[in-house]
């Protein structure tokens, strides 16, 4: 593709020495496996989000469960999420032994709509729903004032999967500061990506010590294993490139919203519904998705035009084979969530992405829609 959808190499070329120079620091200090590189980022990132500690883990999936974990759900406990995420959200709820119950998602921002999870737990008769996972979808904090007192008024745990909203804010508060604990992706192709697998717990003091314990198995002091855990660690190496890219991140942010604003305007004379920002949320625009019924020719000729394109989602988790049957449904159905699984489209946007680029790609959606 001329303009790819994303690029973890251009990533790594925008900061090539300071990522050798990290890499050679690690590979010659002879400390391999939650060393000072670990640490160090550890304590970096949490002074970022504004927790009292982050715990470096092995990638985003095992942050959730982890996450879970330690807030004491497991067998027999239900957790409200979405059906419109990446399979990975559902998966860990699934590892953490827990049963997931699948709400429908505002249409206007693609995250969970906080009144059919309350209503959701107005009508569980049986479910012993033990916690709420808000996904900040494509950058886009969910509602987390409403969820916040929901949680609060049920006495439910508030988990946020911030895989896709580094440095995303929320009336001033970073994504992964406002629930109980926030969780965190670095797969290459995001915001804050590494090159490789990782992830983090974002927490309390309390809450991270246990997640510390359980992404070693369980082990705590001269006493071994006091729970079952895991082997699930930050790799000193990609802390050290993850230390790197965590100064870059607010400007390559502040970069992704002038290259969406730009796509915007762009598109704004057009029937392509354009991404929209809630009051007092600041977005991280991982993605820049469109939406439009006739997806799947706009994809045919923007390949055409050699311009690659993604769709987050193409199906829903509850129609995927894997899951279909496995998991409940929260009231008022998932109508929304299956018409916008039919319409959406992302476009390229990267920090390193030109703004002829945009213009490029733009005008070709324009005038694919006005034609």
């Amino acid at each position: 593709m001329k303009v790819p959808v994303a690029s973890p190499l251009a990533s790594y070329l925008a900061h090539q020495d300071e990522i050798d120079s990290a890499i050679d620091r690690v590979l010659t200090s002879r400390s391999y496996v939650l060393g000072p590189e670990v640490e160090a980022f550890e304590g970096e990132f949490a002074s970022y989000i504004g927790r009292d500690r982050a715990v470096g883990v092995g990638n985003g999936t095992d942050a959730v469960e982890i996450a879970l974990r330690a807030c004491g759900v497991g067998p027999g406990d239900a957790v409200i999420t979405v059906s419109h995420t990446a399979v990975a959200t559902v998966a860990a709820i699934e590892l953490a032994g827990a049963t997931p119950i699948l709400v429908d998602i505002d249409p206007s921002t693609f995250t969970l709509d906080p009144g059919r999870v309350e209503s959701t737990i107005r009508d569980s008769r049986s479910a012993r729903i033990k916690a709420v996972i808000a996904v900040h979808l494509y950058g886009h904090p969910a509602d987390m004032v409403s969820l916040m007192r929901i949680a609060r008024e049920y006495d439910l745990w508030l988990i946020e999967d911030c895989a896709q909203a580094h440095g995303a804010l929320v009336d001033g508060v970073r994504a992964g500061g406002l629930g109980d604990v926030g969780t965190f992706s670095f797969y290459p192709t995001k915001n804050l990506g590494a090159i490789g697998d990782g992830g983090a717990v974002a927490a309390g003091s309390e809450l991270a010590g246990k997640v510390a314990s359980l992404r070693q198995y369980g082990l705590q002091a001269a006493a071994g294993s006091e729970q079952p855990g895991m082997n699930s660690r930050l790799d000193e190496l990609q802390a050290a490139i993850l230390r790197v890219k965590l100064r870059h991140l607010d400007d390559e942010n502040a970069r992704r919203r002038r290259l969406a604003s730009h796509y915007s305007e762009i598109l704004e004379p057009t029937s392509i519904q354009c991404p929209m920002t809630r009051p007092g949320v600041e977005h991280a625009f991982h993605q820049y998705v469109i939406r439009t019924p006739r997806r799947d020719e706009l994809r045919d000729h923007l390949i055409g035009c050699s311009v690659g394109t993604g769709i987050h989602y193409p199906v829903p988790v509850h129609l995927q084979p894997g899951y279909a049957g496995r998991t409940a449904m929260g009231s008022g159905g998932l109508g929304h969530t299956e018409a916008a699984s039919r319409e959406i489209l992302s476009l390229p946007v990267y920090p390193q992405l030109s703004d002829d680029d945009v213009d490029h790609v733009a005008g070709l959606v324009r005038e694919w829609a006005q034609r």
